[in-house]
């Protein structure tokens, strides 16, 4: 490839060559290419198709991805599509040991999934409303309130804003306006000390020498996780095509 093209000009590059050698093609859609600082055309799926007669879009499984179960658990998605979950587990593991309620240990198992599963920018709100037809209310929100609440130390549960935000955002860091006022409504709410103890029990837990099986949350998850017997994506929830996106992040339509 040529050494001066751009690092999405290679992605395409590539893409295009993949598209030539196999049968199938691979569309990125334009929240990905964005992401790269790319805000040129799509790749030309008609013409990738002529150059290969017999290659298609991609609109099944993805051959680059493990196969996933025919009916999708919340386990299954820990195993074959969410990215390295130590984080997740240890976290669940110090609300165990602080003896927090088994749906609290659920919060946490699972309050970072939109960032190792779908999307970074505020995953907190985006992991909330993937686990909303799921498990409890409370959950719901206190997955939702950790989002906000990491930003603003609270003194009697012990919890300083983090000195790594510091390192990865700058000293002069101020969050957004809708997380101002997010805080303020939070902060007076019934359940401020469920979000707050996500924050809690989430920046004791990145310790590179501890290891935290998934099975050891096995019941914790069935008693606490409504599993839809369809699977997750195909339970027509009003969150089943969002389950479904990871499942298939590539489908052309």
């Amino acid at each position: 490839m040529n050494d001066t093209m751009s690092l999405s000009q290679r992605a395409d590059a590539l893409e295009a060559k993949m598209a030539r050698e196999l049968d199938y093609i691979v569309i990125k859609s334009r929240l990905y290419s964005m992401a790269e600082g790319d805000m040129g055309p799509p790749p030309n799926a008609g013409a990738l198709m002529r150059d290969n007669p017999n290659a298609r879009v991609l609109m099944g499984d993805d051959p680059r991805l493990p196969v996933m179960p025919e009916r999708p658990t919340l386990m299954d998605f820990f195993k074959y599509r969410f990215g390295p979950c130590m984080h997740l587990l240890q976290s669940a593991r110090h609300a165990v040991k602080a003896d927090l309620p088994e749906k609290m240990v659920l919060a946490c198992l699972l309050h970072d999934i939109s960032t190792i599963g779908l999307i970074r920018g505020d995953h907190g709100y985006w992991g909330a409303q993937l686990v909303e037809p799921y498990v409890d209310e409370e959950v719901t929100w206190a997955i939702r309130a950790h989002q906000v609440l990491r930003f603003y130390p609270d003194e009697s549960v012990g919890y300083e804003y983090p000195q790594s935000y510091v390192a990865a955002f700058g000293k002069d860091y101020r969050p957004d306006p809708y997380i101002e006022e997010d805080y303020k409504r939070m902060r007076n709410h019934k359940w401020y000390m469920s979000g707050r103890q996500i924050t809690v029990h989430d920046i004791y837990s990145f310790d590179p020498n501890v290891h935290v099986e998934l099975e050891e949350f096995t019941d914790i998850i069935g008693r606490n996780f409504r599993q839809p017997e369809q699977g997750l994506g195909f339970d027509n929830s009003p969150v089943a095509h969002m389950w479904r996106a990871m499942i298939r992040p590539a489908k052309y339509l």
